[in-house]
């Protein structure tokens, strides 16, 4: 038997047949891709003010019904597209994400009402499921079991570089453009084909880059209903059901802190500073920049301890932090001042810290043959997650107070910790065919 591959990239150990190349498009991927994904649901609040028109005070509703309908949209499709990807490979599901990212980025601010937004903002969601499952698929697929906690570490940290030019840079463009002298819906309109075109460029970029193999011979012969009804029947572990629920979180804690961040800064820039809605989208962005960087910054900790701590006490651990940093919002009544940077320092954390640490749990429990329906249904369940946070938080936003989006997510962190403390003795770790090839000694 040959000696295992030493190949390395940041760390990592690159699993058998996977070259430096491939990796490095993967975290191109996860910096390009959570780029797009942060940077429309950011813009939501300008689009509804400059290109609808739509009442501040209804606003929290609609960024709340717009969520809601890209997540069930998510969730009818992301179960599929994790078989799809066992059958035909994972290049060619992100290629198909990019590309409905880029038609929904590039039509977003031609909408002429709320319900062509809505569809819209479905066809980006349809996407980003796309995207969000084969990240996450793709990180396990293309390093050796010892290195699955770096991996997604490394992927915390080029994604959170993603989020940060989506807020820092992206956002932006807008104003941007209308300080060139363009009107703002023209600047508005130019700035989005500007991204869509981008998303293109990055899709071509990435389908000459990622691995075109095929994971599994035996999810080739498959049906795909028998592939998606594998990765919910694998919620009977306990570890698993950990992962899933741990998903249904921290996926939920990025939408609230992209949408209802902006959301809740923007509209006290405009009512209570009159600032404009160029100028108040830019200053949100600087505050949910700071959530970003310092996500950004903790991602390879959170790595690094997959790596050695036992997964579901990780999780455990990441979803109390996420808790309470979201949960800190309650004190916040002027989210321009300095209490807010706090807040968003906290947030950051507790939002890399749920994201980094629920894949590798299920990467663990699950066999590689169905590993990609495995991971659409973890995806799935965090697109349940964002649906619901942002269905039940838009409207406390309006009927109660902007912190209620957080408050949401912090109590549903709360009861994943208490889920995971009541399983966690109950975890073993999936002996599959990988942990097996990589425990046996060279010769």
């Amino acid at each position: 038997m040959s000696a295992p591959s030493t190949r390395r990239v940041l760390g990592t150990q690159l699993a058998d047949g996977i070259s430096k190349g491939n990796m490095w498009a993967l975290l191109s991927m996860a910096t390009a891709g959570t780029a797009v994904i942060s940077f429309l649901p950011s813009t939501q609040p300008h689009i509804l003010t400059t290109i609808l028109g739509v009442p501040e005070s209804a606003q929290g509703t609609t960024v709340g019904l717009l969520g809601f309908a890209a997540e069930l949209a998510m969730i009818l499709s992301l179960a599929w597209y994790g078989a799809l990807a066992d059958r035909f490979g994972r290049r060619l599901i992100v290629i198909l994400g990019l590309l409905l990212c880029a038609i929904g980025t590039a039509l977003f601010p031609f909408a002429g009402s709320t319900a062509v937004l809505v569809a819209l903002r479905v066809v980006f969601g349809l996407g980003v499921a796309a995207l969000n499952a084969m990240m996450s698929t793709i990180a396990i697929d293309y390093v050796r079991t010892r290195s699955r906690g770096k991996s997604y570490g490394l992927i915390g940290v080029f994604g959170g570089l993603g989020a940060v030019v989506a807020v820092l840079v992206l956002v932006r463009l807008p104003q941007i453009l209308e300080g060139r002298g363009l009107e703002p819906v023209a600047a508005t309109r130019l700035a989005f084909l500007l991204i869509a075109a981008g998303i293109l460029v990055v899709a071509v970029l990435l389908w000459l880059t990622l691995s075109a193999a095929r994971v599994s011979a035996i999810a080739e012969r498959t049906s795909l209903a028998r592939l998606a009804r594998e990765g919910l029947v694998l919620v009977r572990d306990p570890g698993v059901a950990l992962s899933y629920a741990a998903s249904f979180v921290a996926r939920a804690d990025l939408a609230v802190v992209v949408g209802f961040m902006t959301l809740w800064i923007v509209d006290f820039a405009t009512n209570e500073r009159g600032m404009s809605s160029a100028e108040a989208l830019a200053r949100a962005g600087a505050v949910v920049g700071v959530s970003q960087t310092v996500a950004l910054a903790c991602a390879p900790l959170f790595g690094w301890l997959g790596d050695r701590m036992r997964r579901e006490n990780l999780v455990i651990l990441a979803q109390s932090i996420a808790a309470l940093a979201y949960l800190s919002t309650l004190l916040i009544s002027d989210p321009l001042g300095g209490g807010m940077m706090i807040v968003a320092v906290l947030v950051g954390v507790g939002e890399i810290a749920g994201i980094t640490t629920a894949g590798p749990l299920l990467a663990q429990q699950v066999p590689a043959g169905v590993r990609g329906a495995a991971f659409g249904v973890h995806t799935l369940c965090g697109a349940a997650g964002i649906m619901i946070v942002s269905a039940l938080g838009g409207a406390l936003y309006d009927a109660w107070r902007p912190a209620g989006p957080f408050v949401v997510s912090g109590v549903s962190g709360l009861l994943v910790v208490a889920f995971g403390l009541v399983v966690r003795r109950r975890v073993r770790p999936r002996a599959d065919a990988d942990l097996v090839r990589e425990a046996m000694p060279a010769g």
